[in-house]
């Protein structure tokens, strides 16, 4: 994956940079955004983002003291069924139009059921007790809009469409559809969006 510094703090990961890696199952392809530590294993993560290409039904990978945050991005969508405890009910996390959220935590038991084909879907994680996040759907309809950004990473995910993103005074940066711009500064910003299209904007602090 190539990571373009665009000043000391922020970086532009294009989406066509990212590479793929199959699934251990053989069910989907993941392409890696970004990670805390780099490089870091599956059971020593902060954090992790990731867009995966789900090719068939079945059970998820289960992280135990990992926040998970899903949001689909293309396909049909699928069906989250969620196990509960002894004598608690069953929950059902529907994924069925362009950019529905669904948030769980890791460790739950959960079986996707794909409604129409493969779906395409972003994945953010978050290990408990070490970081917190939040993330948020940024629909961006021809005018400008501003946001105050403030976490020790922020990161901003074109969706779809293309937008143009201008943190502070600093000149615009054109992001499409897969690319990021990684903001590494607890240090508030003021982020102007403009264009035509979709941003999952993710903020993440460490505790």
């Amino acid at each position: 994956m190539i990571v373009t510094k665009v000043s000391p703090v922020f970086s532009l990961i294009r989406g066509a940079d990212l590479i793929a890696a199959p699934w251990k199952n053989g069910g989907g392809v993941t392409r890696e955004i970004g990670a805390m530590p780099p490089g870091a294993a599956f059971d020593t993560f902060v954090w992790r983002v990731s867009i995966a290409d789900v090719a068939q039904a079945g059970p998820f990978s289960r992280f135990a003291g990992v926040d998970r945050t899903l949001v689909l991005l293309a396909g049909a969508g699928m069906l989250l069924d969620e196990a509960q405890e002894a004598g608690g009910e069953a929950q059902v996390h529907a994924l069925t139009q362009t950019l529905d959220v669904a948030r769980f935590a890791g460790e739950a038991a959960i079986d996707a059921r794909l409604v129409d084909g493969a779906t395409r879907d972003f994945n953010l994680m978050i290990r408990r007790g070490a970081a917190r996040g939040a993330l948020e759907v940024w629909r961006v309809d021809g005018g400008a809009h501003h946001h105050g950004l403030s976490a020790d990473v922020v990161l901003l995910f074109c969706a779809a469409g293309s937008v143009q993103v201008t943190l502070g005074d600093g000149a615009p940066v054109t992001l499409t559809s897969d690319d990021t711009l990684r903001i590494d500064t607890p240090d508030a910003s003021a982020c102007s969006v403009t264009g035509e299209g979709a941003l999952l904007a993710i903020r993440i602090d460490y505790l």
